[in-house]
């Protein structure tokens, strides 16, 4: 059973059409990575997953639910969890705060201000639970703002693992962080994957093809080619396209 299916997706902006008629589909306990050349239209297609942007025509399909009109937050209480290619937490606020607030988004608690998240123990503990997975513990009671670029990143997964997701978003989590932060964050995408279908856009080609089992290559808004990360390092068209360049 597919988690995740598109049909017919597409998006202008202006005249441009940054997304042409894309037919999709994602399956459950699968890590599906969406690769391409700036400009291909990678985060517009994960804008219009997320539900940040609506399609100009097309459908989302997510967990058998036809969800194309729904908001972003209707999708996250559905199951559906994103990060973000620039990072999107509260640097005023702390690691375990911030995840809190994620718990409490979910729960619908009756809280009228985002600081006394902190305050009940039931969201604490879901949080931590999140941050101990992710590898953040002695981070907890660290201001997010004063974490390094790969810590944030983490952040951002935990924040998404506190809403118990069906499906998890990815969008370029390798982004400005070093080679050992990258290393550590394949360590814990491998580990997530075993738990979560994953839908992960990535320009780090050592990550997509060290975590993926299937991959798209997106070209001009169209998937130029979808499988295998064998089928794909090997397809001519790819490395014409797109992985020569990357790969030299």
């Amino acid at each position: 059973m597919s988690v995740l299916r598109l049909e017919g997706l597409s998006k202008n902006f202006g005249g441009l059409a940054v997304t042409r008629n894309v037919d999709f589909e994602m399956a459950e306990g699968e890590l599906h990575a969406i690769i391409g050349p700036n400009g291909a239209g990678k985060t517009t297609l994960i804008n219009l997953i997320s539900g940040l942007i609506p399609p100009d025509s097309g459908r989302v399909i997510f967990a058998g639910r036809d969800v194309t009109t729904l908001s972003v937050p209707e999708r996250a209480r559905l199951g559906m969890a994103r990060s973000f290619q620039i990072t999107s937490i509260l640097p005023g606020f702390s690691v375990l705060e911030n995840v809190a607030l994620a718990v409490q988004a979910r729960m619908g608690s009756s809280f009228r201000f985002l600081g006394e998240a902190a305050a009940e123990r039931a969201l604490n503990e879901q949080a931590m639970a999140a941050i101990d997975e992710i590898g953040l513990t002695t981070r907890a009671p660290r201001l997010a703002g004063h974490l390094s670029a790969g810590e944030k990143r983490a952040l951002e997964l935990s924040i998404a693992l506190a809403m118990q997701p069906k499906l998890l978003l990815f969008d370029e989590p390798m982004a400005g962080i070093g080679r050992d932060e990258t290393d550590q964050m394949i360590g814990v995408l491998s580990q997530l994957k075993q738990r979560f279908p994953i839908l992960l856009v990535e320009h780090d080609m050592t990550a997509v093809f060290a975590l993926a089992d299937r991959i798209s290559v997106l070209l001009y808004g169209e998937i130029l080619v979808t499988g295998t990360p064998d089928v794909v390092r090997n397809d001519p068209k790819v490395i014409q396209a797109y992985l020569g360049e990357e790969l030299e």
